[in-house]
């Protein structure tokens, strides 16, 4: 079973009838603009879109437990049934990123300029600020597909508290970039809100959806935040090792720019050089790169990172058993998850 194929086309059509076509339509074309779908001139395009990760683990989770529940002797398992949950995922994903590009001053995402860098600041915000009312929209919408009200408004609560714990995150993230040292502890309380947070709510959701017990919705919560956080701990990873061709970054991009990622927080720790680099270097050319990674390697951070994702990897996929999904969709949960580890962009 491969999910995008069974997926993407009904989840793109989802996503497309969500964004109103009327006035301001400006507003409405640059939310296009920041999915994909159309170029800085409002044409049609087919950039690179993101590759919708978040609906498919919900729709998974769904289809792995429908069939299990006592909700298919009321209603159709049909995954299509959680499309507009699916959807509201993924605006929900973009609207943080419009956000983020903003908060971050990242001029570029997937290849193209971000909002921000090109209709400014405000007009981002509000853009963003649309795409937030959006997503609520469409998970509003379940009730036009056969979910019963007490059902949808369990699914805006937890969507509702996933939002907080994402802006928890966001707001460590920020602070992060005021202080001098961070604790290893309070970094991965910050990728558990802002990264971990909206697959565990994916997979929730799908679950919750499908009428799981309380148990297996606390697995799969459990399988997506384990899942998001090998998943950042590989993206802190290839942040500086990775390979470039595949990354679209330099070697050592995180290193360059100083960010404070698990990697960097080890070396910090455990390597007096590699902090000496980091606070008394002001211009970290490449000669500091490769000086700096090697001192990450002697003090053992590759390794440690490695084997941090790995164990977070071995969590999610002993949640995913206790989740007691069925059928090609559990089959496919536990595929996905394999490869997201060994993935090398």
């Amino acid at each position: 079973m491969d999910p995008f194929a069974r997926y993407l086309p009904a989840l793109e059509t989802a996503m497309r009838q969500a964004i109103p076509d009327t006035a301001p339509n400006a507003l409405y074309e640059m939310l296009r603009y920041h999915l994909g779908w159309v170029n800085t001139t409002f044409q049609p395009v087919a950039d690179k879109a993101g590759k919708r990760l978040r609906p498919v683990f919900l729709l998974l989770a769904y289809e792995a437990q429908a069939c299990e529940t006592q909700v298919c002797e009321t209603q159709s398992s049909d995954w299509q049934q959680a499309l507009p949950a699916a959807a509201a995922i993924e605006l929900l994903h973009n609207f943080t990123l419009i956000h983020d590009d903003i908060e971050d001053r990242d001029r570029t995402r997937r290849g193209r300029p971000t909002l921000w860098a090109v209709w400014g600041e405000p007009q981002a915000i509000n853009a963003g600020d649309a795409l937030f009312a959006l997503a609520y929209r469409s998970l509003f919408n379940l009730q036009t597909t056969g979910f019963p009200p007490e059902m949808v408004v369990r699914a805006v609560n937890l969507y509702t508290d996933a939002i907080l714990h994402i802006t928890e995150g966001q707001h460590l993230d920020l602070s992060f970039e005021a202080e001098s040292e961070v604790d290893e502890a309070i970094y991965l309380t910050m990728i558990r809100g802002k990264t971990a947070a909206l697959l565990g709510l994916a997979c929730e959701l799908g679950g919750m959806l499908a009428g799981a017990t309380a148990a297996r919705l606390a697995a799969l919560r459990e399988f997506g935040v384990e899942l998001g956080m090998a998943f950042q701990m590989q993206d802190d990873w290839l942040g500086l090792w990775g390979n470039p061709e595949q990354t679209g970054k330099p070697v050592g991009s995180d290193l360059r720019n100083r960010k404070k990622t698990l990697p960097i927080l080890h070396g910090i720790a455990h390597s007096a050089d590699f902090a000496a680099l980091l606070t008394t270097i002001t211009d970290i050319d490449e000669a500091n790169i490769a000086r700096g990674l090697a001192l990450l390697e002697a003090a053992g951070s590759r390794e440690y990172v490695q084997a941090q994702a790995l164990a977070h990897h071995h969590a999610a996929l002993d949640a995913l058993a206790r989740s007691e999904g069925t059928g090609e969709a559990q089959a496919a949960l536990y595929a996905l998850a394999k490869q997201l580890l060994g993935r090398n962009t």
